[in-house]
């Protein structure tokens, strides 16, 4: 039978309960993706309480599919660049369709991706698809979502702390497995640049959906 403990609850009033969610998503809502970092060095302290807020996250049977690999040296961040950069200059040069090319333009990017060596921390995710215990394999479940919500907890918990992120992605990214050492059941997900901003840093001016554009109350017919 399964062990329980009694859930610690603090059930709050209403107007704070609103009060909180209205501050947060306050917050939230100044968060952007930043491509202009400072070299401005974050302590591991901060580093460690930001991945632990992320290690909270739920997941498919409780497994916590994922591993954070923090990389900091600049010989390190040099060749995950030059490694990001080949494959991005053949997604752009090859592989893109148009639509996603032109989609892309609002944002100003290309294949150079010089935050890679700017961010004074590189985040590198990894979802594990299964785990070795005693020799056996393990498998994990619902590993993409597992991961997934783990990284969005990461990212609420950088911006929360002064900090600002980016949310890398090249494909394929096999080459971080290879540089980082890692093990063969991880397998890359995302690229997380985090730092400060470099000054006099610019974001695209652009808008988020309206509320009413992406909430939907379902009323049965």
């Amino acid at each position: 039978m399964p062990e329980f403990m009694p859930l610690q609850f603090t059930l709050l009033p209403e107007q704070e309960q609103l009060r909180r969610a209205r501050a947060f998503y306050e917050q939230c809502a100044m968060r952007r993706t930043v491509r202009q970092f400072s070299t401005r060095p974050v302590s591991r302290e901060l580093l460690t309480t930001l991945l632990r807020t992320a290690g909270t996250a739920p997941s498919g049977a409780n497994r916590q599919p994922w591993q954070f690999v923090v990389v900091t040296d600049q010989d390190t961040k040099h060749r995950i660049r030059i490694a990001a950069e080949k494959e991005e200059k053949e997604s752009y040069e090859e592989r893109m369709p148009e639509q996603w090319l032109k989609d892309l333009e609002i944002l100003g990017t290309d294949w150079h991706k010089e935050f890679l060596e700017q961010a004074p921390a590189l985040i590198v995710v990894f979802a594990v698809n299964y785990d070795l215990e005693e020799g056996k394999v393990h498998k994990n479940y619902y590993v993409k979502e597992s991961v997934g919500i783990a990284v969005g907890f990461f990212l609420a918990a950088v911006h929360h702390a002064g900090l600002v992120s980016l949310t890398h992605t090249p494909s394929p990214m096999n080459f971080l497995q290879k540089i980082l050492h890692r093990p063969e059941n991880e397998r890359p997900y995302m690229l997380i640049p985090v730092g400060y901003p470099a000054e006099g840093a610019v974001v695209p001016a652009i808008g988020r959906k309206r509320a009413e554009e992406y909430i939907q109350w379902h009323h049965e017919p």
